[in-house]
């Protein structure tokens, strides 16, 4: 078992509020409401922004040259990928990038950047990415569960472009990288006393995850 498949049996009722949310379910059929989606894509555009801050600590953190690019290449993915997918649905809204960035942020977005930042602070670049794992690596596993859903990439389905591009082989990349690179780091650096507090913080960042869906579903049951 890799270590990140031990992450996951560490914390399984954690990783099932996340992964299977509602919110992802409404995303494959598309019932999720409009507000809710909207609502998540604006402050998960405020959270890449944060994420890149992390991924710039990652270069920071990381002791080899090699992890060092490994990092920066996470950095572009967010900046000159990722937020462009959020640029461009949101445009249909009538959302500039200016506004985006200018939205008040919501407390789990904060809650969580602000704990992931601080495990990369406090911590290692194994610590640091055991963090960020349950994003970059948690989408791919969501996007590929929806996109085997029946309808999810049918026309009249509003969220099939945000389930194609997770679960497109681009990203699938990125998750599988990050992925390789956090058993990498933690052949290298783990021991037990280590691998418990790593769990700790796989738990908590899993949790933060699940509450950010949690916010947009709120947001969503108010609308109807």
């Amino acid at each position: 078992m890799t270590f990140f498949e031990r992450l996951k049996t560490a914390a399984p009722a954690e990783w099932r509020a996340y992964t299977e949310h509602p919110f992802t379910n409404g995303l494959a059929d598309g019932s999720l409401p409009e507000a809710a989606f909207r609502h998540y894509l604006v402050q998960d555009y405020l959270f890449l922004i944060e994420f890149a801050r992390a991924y710039a600590l990652a270069v920071y953190k990381s002791p080899t040259l090699a992890d060092m690019r490994e990092a920066s290449a996470g950095l572009s993915a967010i900046l000159d990928v990722e937020m462009n997918l959020h640029v461009k649905l949101c445009a249909d809204w009538g959302l500039s990038p200016a506004d985006l960035e200018q939205a008040p942020p919501a407390a789990e977005m904060l809650a969580y950047t602000r704990y992931v930042l601080d495990a990369g602070m406090r911590g290692d670049l194994l610590a640091l990415k055991v963090a960020l794992a349950p994003c970059v690596i948690g989408y791919a596993e969501i996007a590929t569960r929806l996109a085997a859903r029946p309808g999810a990439d049918a026309a009249t389905n509003a969220y099939r472009v945000w389930i194609a591009e997770y679960a497109g082989a681009p990203y699938q990349e990125v998750a599988a990288k990050a992925q390789a690179h956090l058993d990498h780091l933690a052949d290298r650096y783990i021991t037990p006393a280590r691998e418990a507090e790593l769990i700790a913080i796989f738990r908590e960042a899993t949790r933060l995850e699940a509450d950010f869906w949690e916010m947009g579903w709120r947001v969503g049951q108010r609308n109807q």
